[in-house]
């Protein structure tokens, strides 16, 4: 059976090879691009969702087909800004689930746009999905004119953050979790080891929703010209209806998706011709294209050594250490390479994963090469460890970051087996064997040995944010603790030096090269980005498409979690499998 399913697999495989083949020699050879008019509405869809990196994993790339990457995007509206044929923008989707550090590199593109002195107007169906109408609205608030479907809402409302804590639960069918943090603000194991928030916990918590409450304000009072009063207002009042969005000012107009199109159309001119996303791209050369050479390298999801892959918990990717520390040497050692961007988006990870990258970043940057890191949605615990060596750091106002503590444990199961009647024996060879093994408890000596490791990982993490950031070890203990910060409450800290995204930071790239203000820059991306073809070839080359199927098919059954999802939501569950970690931090979703 499982030689018919993987000559099966391998048979679809060669098909649907055949096919790409087929298109893009069809592509290449029978479609060029058309062109574009010279008064043209550029639209840009982004109900599919975005992402920022997808590792060369081919389920990834299969299942995050569909989503277009964050740089692309602002990349596109920047060319349309700069472009005299586009006349106008209009975006669909903004009802959320993006993340709030990317809705804000979406809103500094879309106002760039406006500052060009042409209209941007967004159309969605509904502001207000469950959980997520905050963001959604936030991004709207960039545009010109907000168009609401009459069947939608406006999820503008108070904050909060709700968080499974299951101590009592695992007790009750005989697990204990045994560990440890360093400090009071590193509360990633709490729902394992609480029944609720932590007094530290609920103080960083209300703290970080109170930034980001701010910057939401922030964004109606400066986009729909409301006051701050009238503004904290309505976020106690909503969510709103169509009808009292509109009338309370929130939207400009309810309509569909054509009749957005049209009023944007007869404000441009009625001859206006809508052109796609994917129609300008193809058709237009790209801001960062061209230029002196700064090397684009992702650091996105959790943490962990070995090569970037699928996050088997939370389904989307993971950031390997020998894959980033990999393309950092390969940027360093490239002689046309001026400076080194570093784009992070992690809550964390692995601390001997995150202490392999940061050592060749520190390489890097003793080797002459300036580094920039640009953060996206969080860089949280191992995602600011990796950061901490840059030249400058550029956060989102809402980025999640800092996290410098340390966290770790294990689950004891002995009650469990013994409520199993599952008796357990064990052959041991010296001492410490069965240190990390979940059926016992630690010993007293094991425990001691592992309150050490917490020490000497806390130690060297505040070590090296205090030579990274020019800091004293006293300055970097009033930032740390374990505690998490919006963007600009890092920046307040010394922990972030400019707020802003990909555009701020290629600026500052430029800055730290030595390069004139107006020197075009291209973005070259390590390691470079593969389509799954190439992916797939080189899987055959080195034997592993024979597996292909079969490995598909388990790691499609891990991504049916929903359990998971919902326990460990914005999570790293790192301290499970590993002695020492740095996890990250729980983060609403957006």
């Amino acid at each position: 059976m499982r030689r018919f399913l993987t000559r099966f697999f391998v048979f679809v495989g060669v098909l649907a090879t055949g096919l790409v083949v087929l298109s893009i020699a069809v592509n290449l050879f029978v479609l060029a691009p058309e062109p574009i008019p010279r008064n043209a509405i550029l639209e840009i869809d982004l109900e599919p969702g975005l992402v920022e990196y997808v590792p060369d994993d081919p389920l990834l790339l299969t299942l995050e087909r569909r989503r277009k990457p964050v740089r692309e995007v602002v990349d596109v509206i920047q060319r349309g800004a700069d472009d005299d044929r586009v006349a106008g923008l209009l975006v669909r989707g903004a009802h959320g689930g993006l993340g709030l550090g990317v809705v804000e590199e979406l809103r500094e593109a879309v106002l760039h746009f406006r500052e060009s002195g042409k209209p941007a107007y967004l159309f969605s169906e509904t502001l207000g999905r469950p959980g997520v109408g905050q963001g959604g609205y936030y991004l709207a608030t960039a545009f010109d004119q907000i168009v609401l479907q009459p069947s939608g809402d406006v999820g503008v409302t108070g904050l909060a953050v709700e968080a499974p804590f299951l101590s009592q639960a695992l007790e009750g069918i005989g697990i204990r979790f045994q560990g440890d943090q360093r400090e009071e603000y590193k509360d990633a194991l709490a729902p394992f080891l609480q029944d609720g928030f932590t007094e530290a916990g609920r103080e960083s918590m209300t703290s970080l929703l109170e930034g980001i409450r701010g910057e939401l304000a922030r964004g109606m009072i400066d986009g729909r010209g409301l006051e701050e009063e009238r503004v904290l207002e309505l976020m106690d009042q909503g969510p709103f209806l169509a009808l009292e969005a509109e009338d309370l000012g929130l939207v400009d107009r309810l309509g569909y998706r054509d009749q957005a199109l049209q009023a944007l159309r007869d404000h441009v001119g009625g001859d206006a011709e809508s052109v796609s996303y994917r129609r300008y791209r193809a058709a237009t050369r790209g801001v960062w294209d061209r230029g002196e050479r700064v090397a684009l390298i992702y650091g996105v999801g959790p943490i962990h050594q070995g090569e970037s892959g699928l996050d088997p918990i939370m389904g989307g990717g993971s950031m390997g250490s020998e894959t980033v520390a990999r393309a950092i040497r390969r940027a360093s050692d490239d002689p046309e390479v001026r400076a080194i961007l570093l784009r992070v988006d992690s809550p964390g990870g692995s601390y001997v994963a995150s202490d392999v990258v940061h050592r060749e970043l520190v390489r890097a940057r003793e080797g002459g090469i300036p580094i920039v890191v640009s953060m996206g949605n969080s860089a949280a615990s191992g995602g600011y460890l990796i950061s901490a060596p840059a030249d400058r750091i550029v956060a989102q106002p809402s980025t999640i970051t800092g996290s410098i503590g340390v966290a770790g444990g294990k689950p004891v199961t002995e009650e469990l087996w013994e409520k199993l009647d599952v008796t357990w024996d064990r052959v041991e060879v010296g001492e410490g064997g069965g240190i990390w093994s979940p059926v016992r408890p630690f010993e007293d000596r094991e425990w001691e040995h592992f309150q050490e490791s917490l020490d000497r990982v806390y130690t060297d993490f505040k070590e090296m944010v205090a030579v990274g950031r020019g800091m004293s070890l006293d300055q970097v203990q009033e930032v740390a603790r374990g505690r998490v910060w919006t963007g600009r409450q890092a920046m307040e800290r010394g922990l972030v030096d400019d707020l802003g995204g990909l555009t701020t930071a290629v600026a500052i790239a430029r800055e730290e090269a030595d390069l004139a203000p107006d020197v075009p820059v291209e973005l070259r991306l390590f390691p470079r980005e593969r389509t799954l073809l190439e992916v797939l070839v080189e899987e055959g080359r080195s034997g592993v498409t024979r597996e292909l199927g079969m490995d598909v098919a388990a790691r499609g059954l891990e991504l049916v979690r929903p359990l998971q999802r919902a326990l460990f939501a914005g999570r790293d569950l790192s301290p499970f499998w590993g002695p020492v970690t740095a996890p990250g931090v729980f983060s609403p979703a957006w």
